[in-house]
């Protein structure tokens, strides 16, 4: 199924949390998203920051296709035509290129692009983009610096990203304009590595017990 990025934004805005995935091995993503989808959270992010991001998201999308699939930390055309031809729905990006932005456009596929200031939100607004990811998070401000930008950006949906945990995830939550919180607390690489899928639920639920209150 193709999402449109209004879809995207109810589907995120439903489960609330993110979990931002770094593989070494694409086959753990398997076992990895029934994992988070059996205690609640039925979405990805699957980060190009190893080689196994493009087979791993072939593989999810074969295996699993009613998972949400986003393919994270997109810097270049190349990966974004791997994102693509994987099966991902929909891209995010650390920060806000233009030409990333233009080529995920012309090919249909949705894109969640990085902004943190001013600057960076008029270039996504001139581009038709109100979704954003807010990166990275804390380093920039945090919640303090979200609503400042609220101020004159009411019309932003926003996706924070990095340095958030357990104790200021509901901070962010609290904003009306946050669809949902990136993190990787709970997928930890070390704990996919050791196939500690045990402990990954637990994890999991914690989070989702404590977003859904």
């Amino acid at each position: 199924m193709t999402y449109t990025t209004t879809q995207i934004i109810e589907k995120l805005a439903q489960l609330k949390v993110v979990p931002v995935i770094a593989l070494d091995n694409a086959e753990d993503i398997l076992p990895l998203a029934k994992t988070l989808a059996d205690n609640g959270l039925p979405v990805v992010e699957i980060t190009f920051r190893s080689t196994a991001a493009e087979q791993a998201i072939q593989l999810l999308r074969k295996h699993n296709p009613d998972i949400l699939i986003a393919a994270g930390t997109v810097l270049t055309s190349e990966q974004v035509f791997q994102a693509k031809n994987a099966g991902a729905d929909f891209v995010v990006t650390p920060g806000f290129n233009p030409k990333i932005v233009k080529l995920c456009q012309d090919l249909g596929l949705p894109i969640t692009p990085g902004i943190n200031n001013p600057m960076s939100i008029e270039a996504a607004l001139e581009m038709g983009i109100t979704a954003v990811k807010f990166f990275p998070a804390e380093a920039s401000g945090g919640v303090k610096m979200i609503k400042a930008l609220l101020g004159p950006y009411p019309q932003l949906q926003i996706m924070p990203t990095g340095g958030i945990g357990l104790t200021n995830i509901q901070d962010y939550l609290a904003i009306p304009n946050v669809v949902a919180c990136g993190g990787s607390w709970f997928v930890d690489k070390k704990l996919i590595n050791a196939q500690d899928w045990d402990k990954i639920a637990q994890l999991t639920k914690e989070v989702m017990e404590l977003v859904r209150i």
